[in-house]
């Protein structure tokens, strides 16, 4: 977190994170040009340049598209979640190399301009086997230029979360596109089946890793919560809930994250007001909330975040009534101080 905006600093975790890309981009583009020139002798540089980006760049949206699933499914994860901007300006890079050498080498060479030539020189849209797939990879490097451009937190605070977050979401269209891209384009021009299986193997992996993952949340979302009075809910027990850890509940279709430390309990929204990272996944740290995704950090009686920053969330009032931990569903003002229930005598200090 930064008081200011400023340029990204690349703090020694960010430079290890953007050091082993590095290595592995050069490592896959090492390997991937020796393959193609002892398979193919006869073929052209810029032809492997082509190849070689643009399977990177498919590549790397493969891996963007699963870090999120992957994390919901094992925190082990959460390290790529961290940077994982850094990796989505790498695939618009690696794609926008891919695209530029593409438009040169195949519409460079008339007198038509370059972009007017990639637009109008194929129009049979009602054809499959003629489509022109080209344009679908450039509306996909449109939007991922666009992720790219607006990734800085700078962009995220002015245009305010839900935009910012409706805008690279539609990640998942460039990913449509560019499976479109790569089936009316390549496969049909080539009959290796090992190319269709790759694509269908990546097909189904981030298919299957999202159903997984919405299903262990919807599983978090169906806990019932019984009602007592006061208008109270019963969340769980104490003991249920770990040290400087939260238990996250379900109340009126929101999440609430309900956090036990230094013998008490306090609860506030479970989504960070940063990028709307899982709050009770997260862990108190410095006697602060700390969200797993990118650091965010809010005081547990408050939800505010410390001086001098100025995000905050919602709080709620918490009873503790026979070693359970009751909720008030009724969500107090974002930032607003809420006495925490301490633990008595009667639940033991290290539960």
């Amino acid at each position: 977190m930064s008081v200011t905006y400023s340029s990204i600093g690349w703090n020694r975790q960010k430079k290890r994170y953007d050091l082993v890309l590095v290595v592995l981009v050069l490592t896959y583009l090492s390997l991937f040009s020796g393959l193609g020139f002892w398979l193919n002798p006869y073929v052209t540089a810029e032809t492997l340049v082509i190849r070689g980006f643009g399977t990177l760049a498919f590549l790397l949206l493969h891996v963007v598209l699963v870090i999120g699933p992957l994390c919901r499914l094992s925190r082990r994860f959460l390290p790529l979640l961290y940077n994982r901007r850094h990796l989505g300006v790498l695939t618009f890079l690696s794609a926008s190399v891919h695209g530029g050498f593409s438009i040169v080498q195949f519409h460079a060479l008339g007198d038509v301009n370059p972009l007017v030539s990639l637009l109008s020189g194929n129009t049979h849209y009602q054809s499959v086997s003629d489509f022109p797939f080209q344009i679908l990879g450039l509306l996909a490097l449109t939007i991922l230029f666009l992720m790219a451009a607006t990734s800085h937190d700078f962009w995220l605070a002015n245009l305010s979360a839900p935009v910012w977050k409706r805008l690279h979401m539609m990640v998942y269209l460039a990913y449509t596109l560019l499976v479109g891209h790569v089936t009316l384009g390549v496969l049909q021009s080539e009959t290796n089946p090992v190319l269709a299986l790759a694509l269908g193997l990546g097909v189904a992996t981030v298919l299957s890793l999202h159903v997984t993952a919405a299903k262990r949340e919807r599983r978090i979302d169906r806990r019932s919560c019984a009602g007592v009075d006061e208008g109270l809910i019963d969340v769980c027990a104490v003991s249920e809930i770990l040290e400087k850890r939260a238990r996250v509940a379900v109340v009126n279709g929101e999440r609430v994250a309900i956090f036990k430390y230094d013998g008490k309990v306090a609860a506030i929204s479970n989504v960070c007001e940063h990028q709307n990272g899982p709050l009770g996944e997260g862990r108190i740290i410095d006697g602060c909330i700390t969200c797993p995704w990118h650091g965010f950090q809010y005081l547990p009686e408050s939800g505010a975040s410390p001086p001098p920053f100025i995000e905050s969330v919602p709080t709620f009032r918490v009873v503790l009534r026979n070693s359970r931990v009751l909720l008030d569903p009724q969500p107090n003002a974002p930032g607003c101080f809420v006495e925490p229930a301490r633990i008595g005598e009667g639940v033991a200090k290290g539960e």
